[in-house]
């Protein structure tokens, strides 16, 4: 079990969650915090980023948990679509050329997942993608379902902890619909970022 204390509850390996909310609702904040009490736990944690880039959500992982020499990762959908100069990959930050590019983004996923099993022994990662209105922003539903089909799936299949952030206020019924059947579990925000969590196992 993934002890959250942030949402006050445990949840089973190889579930996925998606944060729901309006705005400044504190939904990437939440997803930040899940991840670093993974860290904090000895547990992988990688952040999936389509709205800053690495170093930004580096700064903010750094104010929540010290993760120098620790387990942490971030796939980068940003840096490179800016055009920012000459990025280089290392063990930290892998990048795709876009939130497009969504083939790469999985298998970025799938390398970090990888490495941190093979050289680290680690066998529980929680994964945060932030956020999925900007997937929706450049591709259609159905390519983002079909991508969230296989990115859920690979969280399950190695018993992870996944949170996917989404806008509530920028999509309509249907699509939240559509999307919340990938999900095992719902947490929505609203405003004040006052909580109400629904889990399949709960």
């Amino acid at each position: 079990m993934y002890d959250v204390g942030p949402l006050e509850t445990e949840i089973e390996p190889g579930s996925n969650v998606l944060i729901s909310g309006p705005s400044m609702s504190g939904k990437r904040d939440l997803a930040l915090n899940v991840l670093a009490e993974g860290t904090d736990g000895g547990e992988g944690s990688i952040f999936v980023t389509t709205k800053d880039g690495a170093d930004r959500v580096l700064e903010l992982y750094e104010n929540r948990s010290p993760y120098q020499g620790k387990p942490v990762a971030v796939v980068d959908c940003v840096t490179r679509q800016q055009g920012v100069g000459d990025v280089r990959e290392d063990d930290r930050i892998k990048y795709a050329s876009s939130p497009v590019d969504m083939t790469r983004i999985g298998i970025q996923l799938s390398e970090f997942l990888e490495a941190f099993y093979q050289e680290r022994n680690i066998r529980q990662n929680r994964v945060a993608l932030h956020s999925l209105s900007t997937l929706l922003m450049y591709s259609d539903l159905q390519t983002v379902f079909r991508f969230l089909h296989v990115f859920t799936g690979r969280i399950q299949s190695v018993d992870g902890l996944g949170l996917y952030v989404i806008d509530s206020s920028a999509h309509d019924d249907q699509t939240m619909n559509t999307l919340k059947q990938l999900f095992d579990g719902v947490v929505r925000l609203d405003e004040d970022g006052e909580r109400e969590i629904r889990l399949a196992d709960a």
